[in-house]
């Protein structure tokens, strides 16, 4: 991808667009220019050319003409590419932070949907999803108090790696060797942030263990991990403790026991799909019965919460098959449903099929099937976001019945307090006021486990950004 301007330097702003249509790595061209007080976009791509042009309004800022920019190069694109566009201009993660901003300006209801119609060129079903999705964040985020901040602690291990992942996760089969010096240098770092954390007054008010599978080590090294949490910091405000437990082969009885004992009340098992068939091909070592049974385990050890994530536009699956695995997975009552828009990136194993399944067009089908079974199942969209390279440009939308909302989802996606976050591949994120400083650490085990000093030494900054 190229892409040149002239007489703005807002080349940002044309990338986002055409990474809408095309992939980063390819030969598509973009030329953008102010002239005479519009913003025009010249895109080509594979022998063919699209032009694109927007008036810039009078006395424009930075933010409005890089809005300028962003239609005349969504237009340009439009006219050699028939990828839909539901999102318009939007091409930030977080659209529902930009809807409830909008709502904490003053605005009505009304007016903010209008505005992300109108300004964003936001499809009018997904203006009403934001404005939903941000009157219901607005009480969440109202119950942290002002020395609030989430925890956040990384296990980067899964039992096998899953064709679609680009997430940050290390087949056990391959890692086992890395497992106890890695729980050692988590736990490190987990009693360091904890004395930062003290000497600041924080207190956590939800805390979440993610990965990877955190389920996958054994349940005396995550036990280890927990315990070491709870004793690390000031835990008299938390509001919620969450697992991800997303595969149903790793839900051990003794596992299942252990995330009891110390207070874990909150789960995801995430089938993805409940069709063999799929689970197959995107190497999912589990059956739509694990996912039965793991539920069933969980509901006898007095699990309160359990969330299930699904993925619309696996391979080979069409409507009639999202409507079967609905079926299944609402029969076993979990109060949070989170459905995510099948997205690629390089590092996964289906990155050859991507561009086909990209335009896949029955997607679109299916999260309009997935909003109609969740109203009528009684869960409500909560938290929404977006990525890059998603079938038909959609979003990802967690749902959940009142008063089963996974807190931690709707502090990282609304910004409105710190992530203090622990383990490899962890990223913390530092807020103060408008401010936001982030704290990555090493991806893979192995280097984490050996930088674990470097690690520890720049968890200093929290204090210094925070103090």
């Amino acid at each position: 991808m190229t892409i040149t301007t002239k007489g703005h330097e807002l080349s940002t702003a044309v990338e986002q667009v055409v990474q809408l249509f095309f992939d980063v790595h390819s030969d598509v061209a973009a030329e953008s220019a102010v002239e005479d007080g519009r913003a025009v976009t010249s895109v080509t791509n594979d022998g063919a050319a699209g032009r694109g042009s927007w008036p810039m309004p009078e006395g424009a800022d930075k933010k409005a003409l890089s809005n300028s920019i962003k239609k005349a190069t969504l237009l340009a694109c439009k006219e050699i590419s028939d990828m839909p566009t539901p999102w318009g201009i939007s091409t930030g993660i977080r659209p529902a932070k930009l809807a409830r901003l909008l709502l904490d300006g003053g605005m009505t209801a009304a007016e903010t949907v209008r505005k992300l119609r109108d300004e964003y060129w936001i499809e009018p079903e997904r203006a009403r999803l934001c404005l939903e999705v941000a009157e219901k964040e607005k009480g969440i985020i109202a119950m942290a108090g002002e020395k609030a901040v989430s925890l956040y602690v990384g296990i980067p291990f899964c039992p096998t790696r899953c064709a679609y992942c680009s997430f940050i996760s290390q087949a056990l089969t391959h890692n086992n060797k890395f497992l106890l010096p890695y729980v050692d240098a988590c736990e490190r770092e987990i009693r360091r942030t904890g004395e930062l954390a003290a000497e600041l007054g924080l207190k956590p008010v939800t805390a979440y263990f993610g990965g990877g599978t955190p389920t996958a080590i054994p349940a005396e090294l995550l036990e280890r991990l927990i315990k070491t949490l709870k004793a690390s910091f000031d835990m008299s405000d938390l509001r919620e403790l969450t697992v991800e437990a997303g595969r149903p082969d790793t839900l051990t009885p003794e596992m299942m026991t252990m995330l009891r004992e110390n207070g874990v009340r909150r789960i995801s098992i995430n089938p993805q799909t409940m069709h063999q068939s799929t689970l197959d091909a995107i190497g999912r070592r589990h059956s739509p019965e694990d996912v039965e049974r793991a539920f069933a385990l969980a509901r006898r050890e007095g699990m309160e919460i359990i969330n299930a994530d699904l993925i619309l536009g696996l391979p080979g699956e069409d409507v009639n098959m999202l409507a079967e695995t609905l079926n299944r997975i609402t029969a076993l009552g979990p109060e949070a449903i989170t459905v995510h828009t099948m997205y690629l990136k390089r590092a996964a194993r289906l990155r050859d099929d991507f561009e086909k399944l990209r335009f896949a067009r029955n997607v679109n089908e299916m999260m309009e099937l997935c909003r109609r079974r969740m109203e009528a199942y009684g869960a409500e969209p909560y938290y929404m976001y977006k990525q890059k390279n998603t079938l038909g440009n959609l979003e990802n939308v967690g749902f959940a019945k009142p008063g089963s909302e996974c807190l931690y989802n709707v502090y990282i996606m609304e910004e409105v307090h710190s992530i203090l976050a622990m383990g490899g591949g962890a990223s913390t994120k530092l807020v103060r006021g408008d401010r936001i400083e982030r704290v990555f650490n090493p991806k893979e085990a192995g280097d984490y486990v050996n930088r674990i000093d470097e690690i520890l030494e720049k968890k200093q900054f929290i204090k210094e950004f925070l103090g």
